[in-house]
């Protein structure tokens, strides 16, 4: 590539970076970036997700104070999210990728349709549950919450495009805390999975990663992530959630008409 494309490499990192503190599809900027510069398809996808491990590195620290008082949700989804990812890199090794490609505009309409609809889906929660819903949850629905974050670490350790706007649609449907709360809890479940994939394709093909990309994306990402959790943070419910459905809406049009 020339200096000029490095540089957009890097620039693409640093909007992904920020992109997925926020939403978590920062991946649908840089991937068509590599893509348009002649970097094989596969060799994109590895490269792309190890370099963004340094961006949700950079956007959950950003937003640590937010993860306060999730703990006890957070110690059983952890392990969902890593078990999730496992299998999902299991399949990226042995499934064509055609397979999940398929119903990936489907789930982001889901995902998105949950966020927009968020304050309905709890306000109906905390006339189920009670105005107390914050606490721990009771069985069923921490039985939910697992499921969905299991069933989304699956798709990000395989195709992990949009797995933020996922998690944020799992969380609109289950949890009442403030929004801003459920995008710390995103930011690191995603970053999670991102590890678990990042891992294995350094360990199943290592001599097929471009780490020159990597460098670039994860340089660029890492600003991205801190300045996207710096000023995230600041947005209103409302904001936030526009911003995740403009994002999902974009990356949806680009997955659909690619």
């Amino acid at each position: 590539m020339t200096p000029l494309e490095l540089f957009l490499v890097a620039l693409a990192g640093l909007g992904a970076g920020a992109i997925n503190s926020l939403v978590g599809s920062g991946t649908l900027i840089t991937f068509p970036t590599l893509i348009a510069f002649g970097v094989p398809p596969v060799t994109a996808t590895m490269s792309n997700a190890i370099g963004l491990v340094a961006g949700g590195v950079s956007g959950t620290w950003g937003y640590r104070r937010e993860l306060r008082g999730q703990w006890h949700r957070l110690r059983w989804q952890i392990p969902a999210s890593v078990s999730g990812a496992l299998l999902g890199s299991w399949l990226l090794l042995h499934l064509p990728e055609t397979v999940f490609e398929s119903v990936v505009p489907v789930l982001l309409i889901l995902a998105l349709t949950l966020v927009v609809l968020q304050p309905k889906i709890q306000a109906w929660v905390l006339r189920r549950v009670g105005h107390d819903a914050d606490r721990p949850l009771g069985p069923v629905r921490m039985g939910l919450l697992l499921l969905g974050t299991f069933a989304v670490g699956v798709y990000g350790g395989y195709f992990t495009a949009a797995q933020g706007i996922l998690l944020m649609g799992v969380f609109g449907v289950l949890l009442t805390d403030h929004i801003q709360k459920q995008n710390a809890a995103k930011n690191l479940l995603s970053l999670l999975v991102n590890i678990v994939a990042a891992l294995m394709y350094i360990f199943v093909a290592f001599d097929r990663i471009d780490w020159t990309v990597v460098v670039l994306i994860a340089a660029g990402s890492l600003v991205g992530g801190f300045l996207g959790s710096h000023y995230g943070r600041r947005l209103s419910p409302v904001m936030l959630r526009a911003v995740i459905v403009v994002v999902g809406l974009i990356g949806l049009f680009r997955l659909m008409t690619s």
